[in-house]
């Protein structure tokens, strides 16, 4: 037998079985840090229904950030509400703030509200909702964009930051890549 043959098989299994260690450390440090990102910082959700029409179509996947402390008017987010459905809606009024429907119009704390996004009539719809309605501290009033269709604060109330899971930034639809 010749040692020096044997060495450099010896050496070359060596380097390719710490080669592989080294690349499954790198997988597992990846999917690690994926966990971390998808678990808190962002998250998806999907689109269903025409209730944010024209902004959001039925089938767009969007995604959000999970760690927003404070939301505002228009801010588009996605909410889990009480029957456990996963909806996409926009921000009306914050806590402490009063909403009223008149006349087909949002008015908060007496004003109306700029809505360039919304699309018809804003009515009261058959739910736990009178008006004025007070936003609890905490809470948002959320409303879809396409009014006449939505199901929205207007029905289920407002909507606690425990069911918010963050404000969407980006959707990926059929029209393309497109931030909010």
């Amino acid at each position: 037998m010749n040692t020096r043959t044997d060495t450099r098989i010896l050496e070359k299994y060596n380097a390719y079985k710490l080669g592989w260690l080294h690349d499954s450390l790198h997988f597992i440090i990846l999917l690690i840090a994926l966990f971390i990102l998808f678990r808190f910082v962002i998250g998806f959700s999907i689109v269903g229904g025409d209730s944010m029409n024209p902004t959001l179509t039925d089938g767009t996947v969007v995604v959000y950030l999970r760690p927003v402390r404070n939301y505002r008017h228009g801010d588009v987010i996605s909410i889990r509400v009480p029957s456990g459905d996963y909806y996409v809606k926009r921000v009306a009024a914050v806590g402490g703030e009063t909403v009223e429907l008149r006349d087909g119009h949002v008015l908060v704390n007496g004003n109306e509200s700029a809505e360039p996004w919304a699309d018809g009539e804003t009515l009261e719809q058959t739910g736990a909702v009178i008006y004025p309605y007070y936003v609890r501290e905490g809470n948002v009033f959320v409303l879809g964009d396409n009014r006449t269709v939505s199901m929205d604060s207007r029905a289920f109330g407002e909507v606690n930051r425990r069911q918010i899971r963050g404000r969407i930034f980006l959707q990926i639809g059929k029209n393309g890549i497109r931030l909010l």
